[in-house]
C-alpha cells in the first residue's frame, strides 16, 4: 500500500522470509532479520523517513521471556536505532488488549479505557505490548515523533492466526459457542488497518494533537450495528461458508464451566510445562463485550475505512474457501503454539517470535 501511494523505497524487515506470493517490486526490499538484533535493526532503518513498527510475538502461547524480549526490548531497539539513524517518525502497532482488565468494553473511547500502566495484565502479550507502547510514546519529541495505533480483531485474506484457528476447531467439531453467544465486538479489515497506519504518519508534525497518543481503528460505522457486531453470529458466517455445521445448531458451553476448565487447563499446563488452547484469557475475550468508539481516530487522524465490513468479510470468506479449505485436514490439537518442553522452546522460539 505504501508503494501504491507513492513511496520511493520500502524495506520489509521480518524474522521469516517473504512468502512466495509476496509482491516482487523493484521498490520493495524483503529483508530477513531479528528485531532483537540491535545492529540489524539499525541497518534496516537507515535512510528511512518513517518506521512502522509492527513486529511482535503474539497470542497467549509463548513463554514470558520471549514476549519481553521481542515486544519490549525489541521496541527499545527500534527507538534507539531510529535515534541513531536520524529517523524522524515512528508509527507503532499496538493492541487494545493492553487496556483489558476483564471488564466489558462496551463502546468506550480511548480516553474511557484504563490508562497505562495497569496494575495487572491478563496475559504476557498484553503486558509487554503495553510497556513497549509506553516506551515508544514516552520517546516522542521534536527529533523523534511517535504515535501508537491499534486495530481490533484484524481479519482478511491470508490471515494465519485469528480465523484459521477457529475454522480448524469448527471443522473438527471442537468449537462451540461460549455462553449465550450475544457478546458484541468489532473487526478491522487488514486494508483498513494499513490505511490507518499510513495516514497516521502524515499527522506526525510539530504541534499535532496526535503526538505520543494512542488510537484504536476498526471497520467503524460500516459494521451492521453501527460500530459493533455480534461475534458468534459473524464467526458462524465463516463456519457455514466453509460448509461446516452451524455453531448455532449445537449446544452452547456455559461460561462458568468454561472458566472452570480454563483454570484447570492452566494448572495442568504449569505442571506439564505445556500451553493449552483453552485458557482463561481466551474464554474471557470470547465471552465479553469488546468494541470501541473510534471517534478520536475519525477526528484526529481523519480516519475512515476504505473497505466496508460486509465487503471485507465476504471477500475473506471467499478467500478461505478457495485457499484454506482445500488444504484443511480433519485433525487438531488442544495444545497451543508453544512447544511442550523447554528444550523445544529454545530451538523453535526464534522461528515463531514474529508473526504477521
Amino acid at each position: 500500500m505504501l508503494i501504491e501511494r507513492g513511496a520511493e523505497r520500502v524495506v520489509s524487515f521480518d524474522i521469516v522470509p517473504a512468502p512466495s506470493e509476496a509482491w516482487k517490486h523493484p521498490k520493495i526490499e524483503w529483508r530477513v532479520g531479528d528485531i532483537c538484533d540491535k545492529e540489524a535493526v539499525l541497518d534496516a532503518v537507515k535512510g528511512a523517513d518513517c518506521v512502522w513498527h509492527n513486529a511482535a510475538a503474539v497470542g497467549p502461547f509463548h513463554p514470558k521471556w520471549l514476549y519481553m524480549k521481542v515486544n519490549y526490548e525489541g521496541t527499545l531497539n527500534v527507538i534507539e536505532a531510529c535515534k541513531q539513524a536520524g529517523v524522524k517518525k515512528v508509527v507503532m502497532s499496538s493492541s487494545p488488549s493492553t487496556r483489558f482488565t476483564g471488564v466489558d468494553v462496551d463502546g468506550l473511547t480511548e480516553a474511557q479505557l484504563p490508562p497505562l500502566p495497569l496494575k495487572r495484565y491478563l496475559q504476557g502479550y498484553a503486558e509487554t505490548k503495553a510497556i513497549g507502547e509506553l516506551a515508544m510514546r514516552n520517546a516522542c519529541c521534536d527529533e523523534l515523533m511517535t504515535i501508537a495505533v491499534a486495530p481490533h480483531q484484524v481479519y482478511g485474506p491470508r490471515d494465519n492466526l485469528f480465523l484459521p484457528n477457529l475454522l480448524e476447531a469448527a471443522g473438527n467439531n471442537k468449537l462451540r459457542i461460549f455462553g449465550p453467544g450475544h457478546n458484541k465486538t468489532c473487526f478491522t479489515h487488514v486494508d483498513n488497518y494499513c490505511h490507518a497506519l499510513i495516514i497516521s504518519e502524515r499527522t506526525l508534525k510539530k504541534g499535532s494533537p496526535t503526538l505520543g497518543k494512542f488510537y484504536i481503528v476498526t471497520d467503524g460505522r460500516t459494521q451492521p450495528e453501527g460500530q459493533h457486531l455480534i461475534f458468534w453470529k459473524v464467526l458462524d458466517e465463516a463456519v457455514t461458508g466453509m460448509g461446516f455445521t452451524s455453531l448455532w445448531s449445537k449446544w452452547h458451553l456455559p461460561k462458568w464451566f468454561l472458566f472452570l476448565l480454563a483454570y484447570l487447563s492452566e494448572f495442568v499446563g504449569m505442571i506439564l510445562n505445556q500451553k493449552f488452547k483453552l485458557n482463561v484469557f481466551n474464554v474471557l475475550v470470547l465471552t465479553m463485550h469488546r468494541w470501541f468508539d473510534i471517534s478520536a481516530a475519525e477526528k484526529d487522524l481523519s480516519y475512515q475505512p476504505i473497505i466496508s465490513f460486509r465487503q471485507g468479510w465476504d471477500e475473506t470468506i471467499w478467500w478461505f474457501k478457495q485457499n484454506w479449505l482445500p488444504n484443511f485436514k480433519r485433525e487438531s490439537s488442544y495444545t497451543g503454539i508453544a512447544t511442550n518442553t523447554q528444550k523445544k522452546i529454545d530451538i523453535q522460539s526464534r522461528k515463531h517470535q514474529v508473526q504477521r
